[in-house]
């Protein structure tokens, strides 16, 4: 057998290997339309998705998270690609011991195994970018360090270089919306992600937001075991939400709730959410099998937003609320959108409808009735491509990505918790005497408190 350390040299190598043949596969593709483009030919978008997602499906890396996301946005890809690209899966093959070490070694220097009680050589979770190791402090007290993956800013550059290939296919095929800022706004997210001192310093917000909120707790940081490719925090006990998905309808509108807090809360507050409310990102702490709050972990995709994109929301949501499209209108112009027409106004309007919608009738209901949470957004998607088709292409604004990733992301919960709750009331809470310069200000605090203000906040 092959000695520990030629194994995780394979692998790696096999790893470079099809982020190759994957750019060679990409762009065939891309080549295959353009030519059927010039000489007038049909397309067939389910074929030529099919052969993406086999081209794709071996990377298991960071595109995997962008290709889920785009899933998620309408027309930011054909729909056929859509659906085969939210088929792929995210885990990628975790590290061996011997990379462990050595990776650990890069970070905390030679003698790192001493600044431990205890350290897992078996990986608890492995994801796209990196993987968690259950670990004890020489206090005793138990931790989880997430570790990144060798050389992962190379593999996210041609992850990205694979998206703007991605994107250009799309220009090609005479798309609803113009995606230029969406690849910005990614590019932008996925290269922070990288940053684990900037992830930390996104934990440091979240637990000064939500110090006194019994719910929601977010691990706390060990800093001296910690660098920019490494995170050690406090281990957070708990269990996967969809464990919950029977218990009583108490319960699950007990986590649904609090799920509803967690990302509306610091939105509406300080301007801030989770972009990614993924299943893997939160667990549910509790005793004697009843659920009392969440764990909400993973803050390397928090999106900072301008206090004026913020206000848009709250406008969209009156002006629909309470009829007044001049509010709706201006709105949109908050948010980005540029050069308005009437009947693009009312596209965009389906869309918001569908997100806004379980939010602007007072009554107890679920957050779609009869849709499963993998199908959450795909009729409302397919209709506003089907409209804007004729009338585009839309440029959507950057802010608007994570927003909708966000929202969609929140409704699969509350789908996958069978909840049923008045959202009116819980979202009329959050925005009650809304005032975007206190916003302003409270983001300011939180940031300059967590040393995130040299960042571009707009705020």
């Amino acid at each position: 057998m092959a000695p520990a350390r030629d194994r995780e040299s394979n692998r790696l190598s096999a790893r470079v290997g099809r982020y190759t043949r994957v750019g060679t596969n990409v762009g065939g593709i891309a080549a295959k339309v353009a030519g059927a483009r010039l000489f007038g030919l049909d397309l067939d978008n389910g074929k030529n998705a099919a052969e993406l997602a086999a081209a794709l499906g071996g990377l298991k890396g960071p595109l995997m998270k962008v290709a889920q996301l785009l899933s998620t946005i309408p027309d930011a890809l054909p729909p056929e690609y859509t659906t085969e690209l939210a088929k792929l899966q995210a885990n990628a093959p975790p590290m061996g011991w011997a990379f462990v070490k050595r990776r650990m070694r890069a970070e905390l220097g030679a003698g790192w195994l001493t600044k431990f009680d205890d350290f897992e050589r078996e990986p608890a979770a492995a994801a796209s970018l990196g993987q968690v190791h259950r670990a004890v402090a020489a206090d005793g007290r138990v931790l989880a360090c997430k570790l990144q993956y060798p050389d992962m800013a190379s593999a996210v550059e041609a992850d990205l270089r694979q998206l703007q290939m991605l994107f250009s296919l799309h220009r090609r095929m005479k798309p609803a919306i113009d995606t230029r800022e969406i690849a910005k706004e990614i590019s932008a997210r996925v290269r922070e992600e990288l940053d684990y001192e900037r992830e930390a310093a996104h934990m440091a917000v979240y637990r000064r937001i939500f110090d006194t909120e019994h719910r929601i707790r977010v691990p706390d940081i060990m800093d001296a075991l910690s660098t920019r490719r490494l995170l050690t925090m406090g281990w957070l006990d708990g269990r996967p939400l969809l464990e919950f998905k029977d218990h009583a309808l108490e319960e699950r509108n007990l986590l649904a709730k609090t799920m509803f807090h967690a990302w509306w809360h610091p939105f509406s507050h300080f301007g801030l959410i989770h972009g990614d409310p993924h299943l893997g990102n939160y667990t549910v702490f509790g005793e004697d099998n009843a659920p009392h709050g969440v764990n909400l972990l993973d803050y390397g995709c928090i999106r900072i937003f301008p206090c004026a994109f913020v206000q848009g929301v709250v406008d969209l949501y009156l002006g629909l609320l309470e009829d007044d499209q001049d509010r709706v209108v201006s709105a949109y112009e908050r948010w980005g959108f540029r050069g308005l027409k009437r009947e693009i106004i009312d596209v965009l309007n389906i869309w918001a409808r569908f997100i806004y919608g379980p939010l602007l009738t007072d009554r107890t209901r679920s957050i779609a009735d009869g849709v499963s949470p993998a199908q959450y957004g795909r009729g409302e998607a397919f209709k506003v491509h089907k409209a804007l088709k004729d009338l585009g292409p839309v440029t959507v604004p950057q802010e608007f990505v994570f927003m909708d990733r966000a929202a969609i992301g929140l409704g699969g919960v509350f789908l996958h918790l069978r909840a049923e709750l008045n959202f009116f009331r819980l979202f009329n809470e959050q925005i009650d005497g809304f005032n975007a310069q206190t916003v302003a200000a409270r983001q300011k605090d939180v940031l300059k408190a967590a040393g995130l203000l040299s960042f571009d906040t707009a705020a």
